[in-house]
């Protein structure tokens, strides 16, 4: 194995540690930047393609940032929503709306019409930084919103004729960088992050400065990064996995970071080579997918000394680490909440997202009773750190109340945990399944399908028969070149799970309908239900054994 796999050189270290008592001004994003820039001057801090960038460069770009919205009128507490893939000038950004107490609004950019509409509507947007590429999906919906009223356009110096004022990127940063300062405290609000909205409207998750320094914290007790790690991204900027877990680790860290464009299988381990980056983070199906490439002799050959993972298959934990020589650290997260449960590279064990680090958490079931170890219920969660979770779902009250109650936070996970304290991920409430009074796992049923050696992935949701009772479905992307039967898949499936488990229905896609951060969006497949192209065990005959 790597000499440096299991932990950071001790004089080396990257912790960050405040010099000064006074929390309330100093746990503030931009305000931990100038304290780098002074540390680390002109260091490299920003790898983007063939793109360098020094942590002196970081924090005069977002000077100039400042400078340029102040001049547009924004305040302390506007929001400025943002709709850019992944490039420097995002970074930049989030640093120069900081200086400003302002509020970033990331929005995804495959959004467009009613739900584009929606976000820079309720989230009170009053400009949307956007990249010129976006134009024909927002042009349509300006109409819509009456409190937008600048776009600043990345990518093109010629703007366009629309009924909102218009302003390039490069006329923004043209200035000296002097800007008015504010004071921006550690409660102060940051960002504006929606989540999935799978069950609902999506919510715009409103979380404190202090959020994001105590996530660069969390990350650094989970991977004790040093000085000379380089940590690594392929995740959207827009999500808050990049920026949380990856952008500010490394700024905390004195360390260096790595930003792709998104995430590529083809492109990843080349990537790792190329920016010598010893930490990646990653997410959804992520794992598995690097795993299912074919092996090759150089698998090893590289500088990853540790991956923060989410999810990863306990059945190709120790195979994976062996491949690839990593460590694998699981971590347990949300939007909302940070990261109540992790583990670190000393203290790990194989499927287990870890123990509490921050804050208290309880595993309840459907009345609201704690229930002992190896028992499944909702994880339930509190802080114990000031501003360390959301502050509120923005301008949604009745969300905000509906999640916290009796003073905790309702995360809406299965988990259980065992005798040593560690808590192990089970799934989504509302993806898992019920045939017939039989709780279902749909991660245990994809385990078992992803198992097969011409399954690339596969993912399982309930869908209601014509009886109209749920049933399993499995959809699945087989391996590039491979064939494989309904019938030879639910005989494999019949060796490896209990009876009732087993799907009743098989549906061969060529892709899945994802997140950014490669998350596969069951709603979707659940919404589509029964298609045409859907193989039914019991219309083919097909018996079970008992």
């Amino acid at each position: 194995m790597k000499g440096r796999i299991l932990m950071a050189k001790e004089d080396k270290t990257g912790k960050f540690e405040f010099k000064t008592k006074d929390m309330v001004r100093e746990r503030v994003i931009h305000k931990v930047l100038e304290r780098q820039v002074a540390e680390y001057g002109n260091r490299e801090f920003l790898y983007f393609k063939d793109e360098k960038f020094g942590y002196r460069d970081l924090d005069q770009y977002s000077n100039k940032i400042a400078c340029g919205f102040q001049k547009l009128g924004i305040s302390k507490g506007n929001k400025v929503a943002i709709m850019l893939n992944n490039c420097p000038e995002f970074i930049f950004l989030l640093f120069g709306l900081s200086k400003l107490g302002a509020i970033e609004v990331p929005i995804n950019t495959a959004h467009k019409g009613d739900l584009l509409i929606y976000m820079l509507d309720q989230s009170d947007s009053r400009v949307l930084v956007m990249d010129s590429e976006f134009l024909e999906r927002v042009e349509p919906v300006l109409h819509a919103l009456p409190k937008l009223e600048t776009l600043v356009i990345l990518g093109s110096e010629k703007m366009p004729n629309l009924p909102k004022s218009t302003i390039s990127w490069s006329q923004i940063i043209d200035n000296n960088g002097a800007y008015e300062a504010v004071e921006v405290l550690w409660s102060d609000p940051y960002c504006i992050l929606y989540t999935s909205g799978t069950t609902g409207p999506s919510k715009g998750v409103m979380s404190p400065q202090n959020f994001a320094i105590r996530m660069g914290e969390i990350c650094w007790e989970a991977a004790e990064y040093n000085i000379d790690d380089c940590l690594y991204t392929a995740l959207p900027l827009f999500h808050g996995n990049a920026q949380q877990l990856s952008l500010i680790p490394a700024l905390m860290s004195g360390a260096r970071m790595a930003l792709a464009e998104r995430f590529s299988a083809g492109k990843f381990w080349d990537d790792i080579r190329r920016y010598g980056c010893t930490e990646a983070n990653t997410v959804g199906g992520i794992i598995p997918i690097l795993y299912k490439a074919d092996p090759k002799p150089n698998d090893a050959d590289n500088p990853l000394r540790v991956m923060l993972t989410a999810a990863a298959p306990k059945d190709i934990w120790e195979s994976f680490e062996k491949r690839f020589e990593v460590t694998l650290v699981e971590i347990y997260g949300m939007t909302e909440i940070g990261l109540p449960l992790m583990s670190n590279i000393r203290e790990r064990k194989a499927g287990s997202c870890g123990k509490p680090r921050y804050c208290d958490v309880r595993v309840v079931d459907e009345n609201r009773r704690d229930v002992g170890p190896h028992t499944v219920g909702e994880l339930l969660v509190r802080p114990r750190k000031d501003y360390a979770m959301l502050l509120e779902y923005y301008n949604m009250p009745d969300k905000t109340v509906e999640a916290w109650r009796d003073l905790w936070f309702y995360t809406g996970d299965y988990f259980y945990y065992d005798e040593d304290g560690y808590f192990y991920f089970v799934d989504r409430k509302k993806d898992a399944l019920r045939r017939r009074g039989e709780n279902i796992s749909s991660y245990e049923v994809e385990k078992v399908v992803n198992s097969h050696p011409s399954v690339l992935e596969s993912t399982a949701v309930a869908v209601k028969s014509p009886l109209g009772e749920d049933e399993v479905m499995i959809c699945l992307v087989l391996k590039q070149g491979h064939t494989l039967l309904p019938e030879e898949l639910i005989a494999y499936c019949e060796d490896r799970m209990a009876y009732f488990m087993v799907p009743r229905y098989v549906r061969f896609m060529d892709a899945f309908p994802k997140t950014p951060t490669e998350r596969v969006q069951k709603h979707k497949l659940r919404e589509e239900g029964i298609t045409s192209d859907t193989w039914d065990r019991e219309a083919a005959g097909y018996k079970l054994k008992r």
